[in-house]
């Protein structure tokens, strides 16, 4: 099954900047080589619901490695069964509204 993700995560008690936490993350993703799209509040993620799930857990795993003691995620997961819809799709689609 497809799935789309928007995946926060936030390390706690480690450095007060996270910006490498993240990074490693999306290192992870793009080893991965699944569709994803950084943005100011977490990631955006594209794939089979295995692989993205693999990739969330690894991000957990890695940021642990990296000192953070113990770390806070939000996860939202979305799917269809009667079409398969990307990323860019409901994005575009609200845009076009917009646009008249």
């Amino acid at each position: 099954m497809r799935v789309i993700v928007d995946f926060c995560i936030i390390p706690a008690g480690a450095d007060i900047s996270l910006s490498g936490y993240i990074a490693e993350c999306q290192r992870l993703l793009q080893d991965a080589k699944l569709k994803h799209s950084l943005h100011a509040f977490g990631t955006n993620i594209e794939g089979e619901w295995d692989s993205v799930m693999d990739v969330v857990k690894r991000c957990h795993m890695r940021v642990h490695e990296m000192g953070a003691p113990r770390i806070s995620s939000t996860v939202k997961i979305a799917t269809r069964t009667d079409r398969e819809q990307s990323m860019e799709d409901k994005v575009s689609h609200v845009e076009s509204l917009l646009n008249g």
